[in-house]
């Protein structure tokens, strides 16, 4: 523990970490402020930098962009590979674990080592990697790289150490599993074809051993030519040379026939007895047609020729449908007997694998179900129904069927409220699933002592939010709602509508959600706002539409002549605000850019529907705001928003300014321009620009001079201006000595993009997860449209960026408006991407029925402070350093029936700063970061107790007071890739850790912290990453994750019987050790193939460490296991040593006794 003490003498000082003429109070005139009489804060702070260690947990979601699948028959576990080099694990519920290849190459290939708790991964680097999958964090044991041939097709036999390897010349390579070492035993393309052959066969496609006799390797080359090597007599029992290209082989489970695959949509099966031609030829697909040719057919990708012990075998394929067809969807074809079953996907088929009941190869399959993975979903389709209906998942891995614009996490939430989500969603799943239980489930999973109720919300680009449970390491999906439901739809040639018709006109920006209150708004692109009441009961209701005109009239653009003959630039010094006019008007009309229907105005992006909806049981729509075109002008997105259930009020801001919206009385108490919210406080001096600095820009421009000379104002911002999360990052500017007119100079140049009339608001949706980062550093129109200005959220992409003051952040709560306040009062804590903060006091009617008549008002001449960069956070603590949360209103279904009895009366929850000044004294302390610093004031003095500048060469994207351990601190992610934590209120730094580079804005809009020391971010496009900032969370994580290893008795195989095993060949006379080993084939070439012993990850060291579970220790038990097996099997030779011995001296005695008597004598 350690106190800080700070004495208010008159005088506000600042931590070592700020910078000498830094701001470091917060008066609007930008003087020293003082208390009115001294004062102590005396706040024990309980956070040290040991409370915090920084690791990601868990992955959820879809694997983005699959490449590979896998399926451990016993072990029930499924393996994804993608094409970043990510390998996602999945089982039951709990069991989902996440690699990654260092290399970050695309998994070409999975193959599990069948109840071994081993998997091995081909990646296309040429790289062969063998994974222990035997602890909760899987590590790499053993790599292989290949120096000198591409790996193409692998193969591992059940029950084997040996693994087959083709590649890309046609050779085949045999890899030890244990010691990852190639065999000197290789089969060359040139000795596996005929001499004779003149041309190359092409890579190796499918490798498989016969099931009729181990010793034979089947291997299909892409070609078309198929041969079966004689592994023992390293020649070839027969070749066939096929005219079509070969995509898959597989076999009878006897042995004696395989079916093959081809690119031109045909189905050959093969039998040993003759192998000059195909036994059989199909075209599935492909119709005769008129003039007696086949219709040409795109390729089969994969067969699976599976047998069933009562019915006939099943043929299972993909692709294979004609081509004459257009727009036909991806399929997969069943064929039983002669019934044909397509089963059109709503993704393309990356891959499938056909699930049996047994894992040997050489008995009847009984095929019961097949996994089918798709670009963007995974299915099952149970193959014991006739209807091959698909099998409902467990746990729904896919986050995104749109994509993924915004999330939200809200840890500890209320427990009452997941089971309620989920009552109300679990009324409109869908139905017609099988009975059959989702075959995924094995591992082992057991609910953790550290669990709390938690809550991710995902915004998506076609108007849907998603509410999601997050408990302990789950994700299960609660509740589904659609905000596109309260518009209506756009149609073609219809004036706007036109416009929007191939946008995503519903695309979510931000959501804010009161648990509590369950009161929910959601911010969504074309500039408008809808707020949501939840009920358990459904009712007919009809929207009410508020518009809001938050953009100024044409008149009030400078006009150059204007401009050119009243040229006001103030002297140094000045104090007093100059006269302005309000530049709000962003983008006027061009000449000639006119609409058919003319100049837009006053209208709305979207139609609200205007006539009674009925709204089922959960989330229904109260209120919907609108902002309006203004002569021709497109609204500015919305970059800000809070709002407040106790007080009933929803502000929202964007570039142009402020607007408050009381959402009980339905209507709009305040509206105004960024410049009218300052008043007289303004701490600049906003001059027009003279247009011949910029002949581009005929709009007007504004600059900004310092307000005090000893203020230094220069702006060090963000290469952004795009909006993260909410928020509007600032551009970059020259800086300036104080008391000079300063012209602020983006990366672009001072220019002006102009936006038509006819130009949409926005482009075509792209979400959060496809933006990428782009840092523009080019003064061409090109390298504008590729930097920043990419994100589709950008609130400020359009328009002149270094004239704007966006409202960036909005809190409401209690608070001191004015520096003579004695008592707290509601007020709305306003930020800027100027870095200026602004308090506006209001005055709230009490009484409820009031409250429902008499305006809310609210004064704008309230406290002025300043920081360094985009305002990002505001959050209050008490004088004793707890945090004061947000006033609210206890929830109340509106649609239950009325009790004549008891009335419904709201009830408010006020956490009011003035609790504790018996032990304090009146005030409270105001935490506010921005991309720069973090400042802590003391209210209502406004004096600056503590300042940390955060940093110097990035900027901070996210920053939210989060608590941990009991306390509070603040949690900040730099787009350097900065993770970190500073106390509270000295805002002492914790951690800092180099985590995560920014490469994308994806993972900018996306990252959220919460409390008990918990993030997120989209980590891809369809995956969300949770990390966790807590040193005890990651203590305790190994007991949280599932274990992907259980031990199971392996299936035995079936008694063959006397006459097959005789006739059937020697199978399980097959030594591959004899022939594989380096004794008998010798070693392989050293420059052919590398080995890389596996490093296990520091996750590994950490289990190899624990104890019992390290590589070490296994090994140590699988020996006891194998002297033990050893020491049972030497007891029982010695058992029936022993009963021979006795049956030897019975039948020796019996001999002697009966050896004198003659044959009368028995």
């Amino acid at each position: 523990m350690k106190k800080f003490r700070k004495v208010l003498d008159g005088l506000t000082t600042s931590s070592p970490g700020a910078t000498v003429g830094s701001p470091s109070c917060g008066s609007a005139a930008g003087t020293p402020t003082a208390a009115p009489t001294p004062k102590e804060i005396d706040v024990q702070e309980t956070l040290v930098s040991e409370n915090f260690q920084l690791c990601k947990t868990v992955r959820h979601g879809f694997p983005y962009q699959p490449t590979a699948l896998a399926f451990d028959p016993v072990q029930k576990i499924l393996a994804i590979g993608s094409r970043s080099g990510g390998v996602r694990i999945l089982g039951r519920p709990g069991v989902d674990c996440y690699c990654q290849h260092e290399s970050g190459a695309a998994v070409l290939q999975l193959q599990f080592l069948i109840n071994e708790g081993a998997l091995v991964s081909a990646c296309a680097d040429d790289t062969l990697h063998l994974w222990n999958l035997r602890q909760r964090r899987p590590a790499i044991l053993h790599s292989l790289k290949f120096n000198r041939e591409r790996i193409t097709f692998c193969h591992l036999p059940f029950q084997s150490k040996w693994l087959y390897v083709g590649t890309e010349r046609g050779n085949t390579h045999i890899v030890n599993i244990e010691s990852f070492i190639l065999s000197g035993y290789v089969i060359m393309w040139n000795k596996a074809i005929e001499l004779s052959t003149k041309t190359h066969p092409g890579p190796v496609v499918h490798l498989s051993d016969s099931p009729k006799d181990e010793g034979k390797l089947l291997i299909g080359f892409e070609s078309g030519t198929i041969v079966q090597w004689d592994l023992r007599g390293k020649k070839a029992d027969f070749r066939i040379y096929y005219d079509e290209a070969i995509h898959s082989v597989s076999w009878h489970h006897e042995g004696k026939q395989f079916m093959c695959s081809h690119s031109d949509g045909s189905l050959t099966l093969w039998n040993l007895r003759n192998t000059t031609k195909p036994f059989q030829v199909t075209f599935p697909h492909g119709k005769i047609q008129k003039d007696a040719r086949k219709e040409s057919c795109k390729p089969i990708l994969k067969v699976e020729y599976k047998t069933c012990r009562n019915s006939e075998p099943f043929v299972i394929f993909s692709g294979g449908l004609s081509y004459d067809k257009a727009g036909r969807r991806p399929a997969l074809t069943i064929m039983h007997g002669k019934a044909i079953t397509v089963l059109e996907m709503d993704y393309p088929i990356v891959e499938f694998m056909v699930l049996c009941e047994t894992p040997y190869n050489n008995e009847v399959q009984e095929p019961y179900a097949v996994v089918v993975l798709l670009e963007k979903d995974l299915i099952v389709v149970d193959l014991t129904q006739s209807k091959y209906v698909t099998v409902k998942h467990t746990v729904r891995h896919h986050i995104s069927e749109s994509p993924v614009t915004c999330t939200a996490y809200f840890a500890d939430c209320p427990p009452d409220i997941i089971p309620i989500l989920y009552s109300i969603g679990a009324k409109h799943k869908k139905t017609g699933y099988s009975q059959k239980e989702w075959p995924i489930s094995g591992g082992t999973w057991t609910l953790g002592s550290h669990t709390y109720p938690e809550i991710i919300i995902t915004g998506h680009a076609d108007g849907s939010i998603k509410f999601w449970d997050a408990s302990a390491i789950t994700l299960q999906m609660l509740y589904k709602m659609k905000t596109s439901k309260v518009f209506e739809k756009p149609k073609p040639g219809e004036g706007r509508a036109a416009e929007l018709v191939e946008e995503d006109p519903f695309a979510i920006q931000m959501v804010s959600w009161c648990p509590q209150s369950r009161m929910f708004c959601v911010v969504g692109i074309s500039a408008h706002i809808i707020l949501y009441r939840f009920s358990k009961y459904d009712a007919n209701t009809q929207i009410v539409s508020l518009e809001v005109r938050l953009q100024c009239d044409s008149d009030d653009v400078i006009s150059p002549s204007e401009n050119e003959n009243n040229p006001s630039f103030s002297e140094p010094g000045s104090h007093s605000p100059q006269p302005h006019h309000h530049h709000q008007h962003q983008h006027p009309a061009s000449p000639g850019s006119r609409t058919p229907e003319g100049i837009k105005d006053s209208i709305p992006c979207l139609k609200v529907k205007d006539r009674a909806v009925r709204v089922p049981p959960g989330y229904q729509s109260e209120l919907v705001i609108q902002l309006l075109w203004v002569d021709g002008e497109p609204p500015q997105q919305i970059t800000s928003l809070d709002i407040n259930s106790a007080y009933g009020l929803l502000a929202f801001g964007n570039c142009n300014g402020l607007a408050v919206v009381d959402y009980l009385q339905k209507t709009v108490i305040l509206c105004l321009s960024t410049l009218d919210l300052y008043g007289s406080t303004d701490p600049y001096q906003r001059l027009t620009r003279s247009p011949r600095r910029n002949r581009q820009s005929t709009s007007g421009l504004t600059e900004l001079t310092d307000n005090q000379q000893s203020i230094d104002m220069e702006r060090n911002k963000s290469p952004t201006s795009d909006h993260v999360n909410g928020h509007c990052t600032s551009p970059t500017s020259q800086p300036c000595s104080a008391g000079k007119p300063r012209i602020p100079m983006g990366p672009e140049g001072p220019r002006l993009t102009r936006r038509g009339p006819g130009r949409p608001p926005f482009r075509k949706a792209q979400s959060a997860a496809c933006m990428e980062i782009s840092l523009p550093v080019s003064h061409t129109e090109e390298s504008r449209e590729n930097s920043f200005t990419r994100s589709r959220s950008s609130s400020v992409s359009s328009i002149d960026r270094d004239t704007k003051e966006a409202v960036t952040t909005l809190q409401f709560g209690e608070s001191y408006g004015r520096k003579n306040d004695v008592l707290p009062t509601p007020c709305l804590w306003v930020g800027t991407s100027l870095g200026v903060v602004l308090l506006i006091p209001m005055s709230i009617p009490t009484d409820q029925e009031e409250r429902m008549e008499e305006p809310v008002t609210m004064g704008v001449s309230g406290a002025v402070l300043m920081l360094k960069g985009s305002v990002l956070r505001f959050s209050f603590l008490d004088c004793m350093g707890a945090l004061i949360l947000t006033p609210y209103e206890v929830w109340r279904d509106h649609n239950a029936p009325e009790d004549p009895d008891r009335p419904r009366r709201r009830k408010l929850v006020h956490f009011s700063p003035s609790s504790s000044q018996d032990a304090c004294g009146d005030g409270h302390l105001a935490v506010v970061c921005s991309e720069r610093q973090a400042k802590v004031f003391l209210m209502p003095s406004q004096s600056c107790l503590f300042v940390h500048n955060i940093t110097e060469s990035s900027f901070v994207l996210r920053a939210d007071v989060v608590s941990v351990c009991n306390s509070v601190c603040l949690a900040c992610f730099c787009a350097n890739g900065h993770v970190m934590t500073l106390s509270l209120p000295s805002l002492r730094p914790l951690m800092d850790v180099n985590y995560l580079p920014l490469t994308d804005m994806r993972i900018a809009r996306t990252f959220y912290f919460t409390n008990g020391g918990q993030a997120l971010y989209l980590s891809s496009p369809t995956e969300v990453q949770r990390i966790t900032y807590s040193q005890e969370m990651c203590d305790n994580l190994q007991e949280m994750l599932g274990e992907l290893f259980t031990p199971i008795e392996t299936p035995e195989a079936q008694n063959r019987g006397f006459l097959k095993g005789f006739f059937g060949g020697n199978a399980h006379t097959f030594d591959r050790e004899e022939l594989f080993g380096e004794a008998a084939a010798g070693k392989a070439s050293r420059s052919l193939a590398q080995h890389i012993p596996g490093q296990g990850g520091v996750e590994g060291m950490k289990v190899a460490a624990s104890g019992a579970v390290g590589e070490l220790a296994r090994a140590r038990i699988a020996l006891d296991e194998r002297g033990q097996r050893l020491g049972e099997l030497e007891e029982r030779t010695a058992l029936m040593m022993t009963s021979a011995e006795v049956f030897s001296k019975h039948a020796h005695e019996l001999m002697l006794k009966c050896k004198d008597k003659k044959w009368y004598q028995f």
